[in-house]
Parts: structure tokens; sequence; C-alpha cells
């Protein structure tokens, strides 16, 4: 398995299950609108490595060493490193943007670095299969799933960062192998209607 790989998930879960053990901790730098506002500006990055419970932090791991191995594979280990920073930012950056004016907002998670990924994945091998299923159609299932956790906001994952995240693995790995857009026309296009659904509703006051 990749070095830089086995790094993340290391950091995943020995953040995460310090905050399963000391809330004073998972408080500290999970995602927080207000203390973010107030200038606590690690908890943009911090919230990505600590999760809600073993399940979250299980399905997130799982699907990240799944889908990593082709980023690693078709664009190498640097942009696998940029696209899941850069999908982790970006996620929590529309999480802000989407949520700015509620200072309750709370969410953790490493869904946005996650599937950006995913997204990375599917647009360097189109025709991969994952969970019994074609990789494009997981993708999109997770988007959708991540429209109505937005809605309902039932939990404290951070559905919003997802969007983020898939924005920011689809552009990132775009910038670097623009050729898929004419080789690979049908993928970028399936990809992009998720995210297109979300800033529409957004627009719309939906969400």
């Amino acid at each position: 398995m990749n070095i830089f790989l086995i790094v993340i998930i290391a950091l995943n879960l020995i953040i995460s299950f310090k905050g399963f053990n000391d809330l004073s901790f998972f408080r500290k730098y999970e995602f927080h609108v207000g203390s973010i506002r107030a200038g606590e500006q690690v908890r943009m990055f911090s919230s990505g490595f600590l999760h809600v419970d073993i399940a979250h932090l299980a399905f997130n791991m799982l699907t990240l060493y799944l889908f990593a191995p082709y980023v690693i594979s078709g664009l190498g280990s640097f942009t696998f490193l940029m696209v899941y920073a850069g999908s982790l930012i970006l996620g929590n950056l529309l999480t802000m943007a989407l949520h700015k004016n509620d200072y309750s907002y709370r969410a953790v998670g490493a869904s946005g670095a996650v599937i950006g990924v995913v997204y990375a994945a599917i647009l360097v091998q189109p025709a991969l299969e994952i969970y019994f299923m074609p990789g494009y159609i997981f993708g999109i299932i997770y988007l959708l799933y991540s429209i109505y956790g937005m809605k309902s906001k039932s939990d404290n994952i951070g559905h919003t960062a997802h969007f983020g995240g898939a924005v920011g693995g689809y552009l990132i790995t775009l910038s670097r192998v623009p050729e898929m857009i004419t080789e690979n026309t049908q993928t970028v296009i399936i990809l992009a209607l998720p995210i297109i659904i979300l800033f529409v509703m957004a627009k719309m006051g939906k969400i």
C-alpha cells in the first residue's frame, strides 16, 4: 500500500479514536461555524480527521482504501495528496459559505476529501466497479444521499463538505489531465450533474 495512503488512514484512525474518548478534544477541533468565525481556522482542516462514530470512520476509510489506488496509479502520489487535501479544504470552504450565518452549525468527517478521491478515481478509470456497481453510479448515489443529509440535518456528519470535495476532486483531476474532457466526455458530464443540482438547489434556497 502507498505510504501516503497509510499515513492518511492512520491519522484518521488516531485522531478519530481520540475524539471518541475525549469530548473536549472533539469539541475543540470539530467544524463549528461560530468558532471558525471567531478565528479558530485550524478547525477547517482538523475537522476532516474526526468522525461521528466507528461506522462513519470505517465507511470513509474503506471507501478511501478502495478508490485511492486508482488515483495513485493513474495520477501519482503527489496529485493524490493534492486531491485529498484540496477536496478537504474546498469541502469545508463550501460548508462555511452555505452555513456562515448559522453560528451553531457543527460537522466532522473526511467525507469531503474522500468523495474528491472517488471523483478523481472515476475520472481516471471510468469503467471501475466498486461495491458491485459502476463507480460513477456509486459517486452519484453518494452525493444524492448528501443532499438528503443536508436537508434533514439529522446527524453531525459534514454532508455539505461532500459537494465541495467532489468539486475539488473533479477540478483538480481535470486540471492535471485536461485531455480527459475529450477522451472521457460522457463520464465528465455525468459526474458534473449532481454538482450542478446542488448549486441550483442552493440558489433556489432549497438547502
